[in-house]
């Protein structure tokens, strides 16, 4: 799998929270005596939440220039 850039994820993010909106708009409808059912919301806001979070920690690599700081405490008492 190739890797996810942060544009990619804030594309995705996006789409996610346009599809929410259309959704929370109008779930489920009938034409014709036949119900039709748009998509799960719940599975909708699982996947907010996984790009939410993938574009948080893509914007905190791109912030650290793609390295992890690891900080060495050693506590003294003087």
């Amino acid at each position: 799998m190739a890797a996810i850039t942060l544009q990619t994820a804030k594309k995705h993010l996006d789409m996610w929270l346009e599809a929410e909106s259309e959704v929370a708009i109008n779930q489920a409808y009938t034409i014709g005596g036949k119900s039709f059912t748009r998509a799960d919301l719940g599975e909708i806001r699982k996947q907010i939440e996984y790009w939410s979070n993938k574009v948080q920690e893509l914007e905190n690599i791109a912030k650290r220039k793609g390295r992890n700081r690891i900080y060495r405490v050693v506590p003294r008492d003087l």
